[in-house]
């Protein structure tokens, strides 16, 4: 005779599978490999083609001292949003948080990484589909909430070549960019279904190189969700388990700034 299993024991079934896949892993920090994921500032960082200024590092000080001992000191000049570098909800969000406001939750997360480098080689347009996130879905489960999303593209192997890097070398001109990132739809569903609390990428925008309205940047950071941009060797980090820092400079009111970004991964 077969056993009937009630109805109300398997939605309790159902909702703990639910919550095992949606609850980040733990990571032992004492065994847990540590992965820089920040292009180094100097003169071959990439910055927006219509951008006033790159990074300049000015020597100040460099030599031996009256005192008889050793002395050296720089100063930099460099624009908010260029190289490895955060997006504050400030820059496409008038109420959003600026850079010396958002939670340090939203920047030492779990992260959850989405390999598009194979659809990019073939399209240097590729936006990242919503069917792309729910490939990933079905192996690992729901992104869980409050998580990075990092997207590698691929393109993180061809910096510093400004030309290969952004489709274009042109100074000034923007409208022949080439470069993969988020699609609109797939943004949505991150950000506003799965409530995560970054999304992140080896190419030079949350937007892909074509893009004229950036609605990626105006969902996320509409939803005080910051972006990381021209991140750096995400190769070795795992679809799961592995977690991100991601600290910029705190520059009050500021609308991005440069970051330095590692990967905890297991």
């Amino acid at each position: 005779m077969k056993t009937r299993i009630p109805a109300a024991v398997v939605a309790v079934a159902l909702l703990v599978v639910l919550v095992a896949a949606t609850k980040p892993a733990r990571l032992d920090l004492a065994k847990a490999r540590v992965v820089d994921l920040t292009h180094p500032f100097d003169e071959k960082t990439i910055y927006w083609p219509n951008s006033p200024s790159s990074f300049k590092l000015t020597k100040l000080a460099d030599g031996a001292t009256e005192g008889g001992y050793y002395y050296r000191m720089n100063s930099f000049c460099a624009p908010e949003h260029g190289g490895t570098h955060l997006d504050a909800p400030s820059h496409f969000a008038k109420d959003g948080w600026a850079a010396d406001q958002i939670p340090l939750s939203k920047l030492v997360a779990p992260a959850v990484l989405l390999d598009i480098s194979k659809q990019s080689a073939a399209d240097p347009d590729y936006r990242l589909s919503v069917e792309d996130v729910r490939a990933w879905e079905n192996r690992h489960g729901p992104i869980p909430a409050g998580s990075v999303v990092l997207l590698r593209t691929g393109w993180s192997s061809r910096w510093p070549d400004r030309k290969r890097y952004l489709g274009d070398d042109t100074t000034g001109a923007t409208d022949k960019l080439h470069f993969p990132s988020f699609g609109k739809e797939s943004a949505s569903l991150l950000v506003r279904e799965r409530k995560v609390a970054g999304l992140g990428l080896d190419a030079a925008s949350i937007d892909y190189g074509q893009s004229r309205d950036f609605i990626v940047h105006q969902i996320a950071n509409g939803a005080n969700v910051p972006g990381l941009e021209n991140l750096a060797n995400l190769d070795p980090v795992p679809e799961t388990g592995a977690w991100i820092v991601a600290l910029p400079m705190k520059i009050a009111g500021g609308s991005g700034g440069p970051l330095r970004a590692i990967a905890l991964v297991p």
